[in-house]
């Protein structure tokens, strides 16, 4: 959308809100999925770990598959409610049944009935997730204004994090604990068609444009030769893992090394809060160095912080609460950047396509950030169980707690690094970007 005088338009405050506004129901469910999950089958259902992380991987292994087809439909729907719409007002039902399902399981809930309702739960999430991010992306042509969407957006992420991670407390009850995810679903399957109302009814999407078919294997070879591209999703694949294992890990770690399990609401409160107050920081940040200098600063700071949790042990509540909050003031940066790097690469396949292949970008994207978390889950909780450790125990032999600080700090740290020099001189800038966008006026005609 552009001005009068041919400049594109900044999306104002009520724009900004009404776009990121859905993200807050669909962070509040995604973090008893992420989070609690694992840990509430596991210690609640008394299904084992190894089996926990087994069955998570390969649900979402087997959902990787759906995201390129999701995503290539996506950009080839062509309704009268637009393209992004559909999918969403599709998605809705089945993410708020399989949900239901899995926060409130029967008391003989077993692997199998973990795999179907976690698979379900993904499948739903990926066409909801995949129409929303390229939606966001098609809503602005400007380096600057796209993380500011973004930025937005994972504002009202954190918003509702926020939201589920304060409950268990409000309630009274254990973060992960069969009170606290019945809780939460029922908020949330009142917020998400709210949500998704003022969404549809205030946001306008860009006119559909007519794609010339590109075979999968053929898109998927186009993709992996941009450059950008490569070292973007390689890095947040990285990325990906060494947030998720903290995540996976968070309660046992406060259970199990802190041994403080009262402090684990608190402490994530904590943890997100810090992450939506630095939000605004790191978008200015981003303005003078670009994204991807920005989100390396962010993820360096991590390493840095991290660097002290193996010195942390029973009763270090307070050193623990002083890493949350300096390690939650880069997550703004990791959720918000990254996203708006990814639309800045979509414009670079255009380019050499004349495609608008948004959805299916942001499905490569999806299958990155489903694996990683895949990833964390399995390499976190089969290796707890190669250890010995166990999750409902009272007390674990020395070995297996220093194995849940090294998976929970250490190794996290080293695939930061990793991503870093990934993405410390990423070649799309603000100059570059303004050459692309350049290209890409010339090949429409327009000015």
């Amino acid at each position: 959308m552009k001005n009068a005088g041919g400049q594109e338009k900044r999306l104002g405050l009520l724009d900004l809100m009404a776009f990121g506004g859905l993200a807050l129901p669909l962070a509040a469910l995604n973090l008893p999925l992420y989070v609690y999950l694992p840990t509430f089958y596991a210690r609640d259902l008394g299904v084992e770990l190894g089996v926990v992380g087994t069955i998570l991987l390969v649900a979402r292994v087997f959902d990787v598959v759906t995201d390129p087809v999701i995503g290539t439909l996506g950009d080839r729907t062509h309704t009268r409610l637009g393209r992004r719409r559909p999918w969403i007002l599709a998605s809705l039902p089945l993410l708020l049944f399989a949900s239901w399902k899995l926060f409130l399981p029967p008391d003989d809930a077993g692997g199998f009935y973990l795999f179907v309702w976690s698979s379900l739960a993904y499948l739903a999430w990926t066409m909801i997730l995949l129409a929303y991010s390229a939606w966001g992306a098609e809503l602005s042509s400007s380096y600057n204004e796209r993380s500011r969407i973004f930025g937005a957006r994972e504002s009202f992420v954190i918003l509702g994090i926020l939201t589920a991670a304060a409950l268990p407390t409000l309630i009274g009850s254990d973060p992960g604990s069969r009170e606290t995810m019945a809780s939460i679903f029922w908020m949330m399957a009142i917020a998400l068609p709210i949500g998704a109302t003022i969404l549809f009814t205030r946001i306008r999407e860009r006119p559909y444009v007519e794609l010339h078919a590109i075979p999968f294997g053929e898109g998927v070879r186009t993709a992996l030769a941009n450059r950008p591209f490569r070292q973007l999703i390689f890095a947040y694949l990285l990325n990906g893992v060494a947030n998720g294992l903290p995540a996976t890990l968070f309660l046992l770690f406060v259970q199990h090394v802190i041994v403080a399990p009262e402090a684990g609401g608190p402490l994530l409160l904590l943890y997100f809060a810090s992450g939506l107050v630095a939000i605004p920081f790191w978008l200015q940040v981003s303005y003078r160095i670009g994204k991807h200098r920005a989100w390396s600063l962010s993820m360096l700071w991590v390493c840095c912080v991290f660097a002290f949790v193996p010195f942390l042990g029973e009763g270090d509540v307070w050193w623990f609460a002083l890493v949350c909050l300096l390690s939650g003031i880069s997550l703004g940066a990791d959720l918000a950047l990254p996203t708006a790097m990814q639309a800045d690469v979509v414009d670079a396949d255009s380019v050499e396509t004349g495609n608008k292949r948004a959805g299916f970008y942001f499905a490569l994207w999806s299958m990155a950030t489903k694996l990683s978390f895949a990833l964390a889950v399995g390499i976190a909780f089969v290796a707890l169980e190669k250890v010995g450790f166990v999750a409902d125990a009272s007390v674990n032999e020395p070995r297996a707690l220093w194995a849940l600080t090294a998976l929970y700090a250490l190794l996290p740290l080293v695939m930061k690094l990793a991503s870093i020099g990934l993405v410390w001189n990423f070649e799309i800038d603000a100059t570059r970007y303004g050459e692309l966008r350049k290209k890409l006026a010339a090949a429409q005609g327009t000015t």
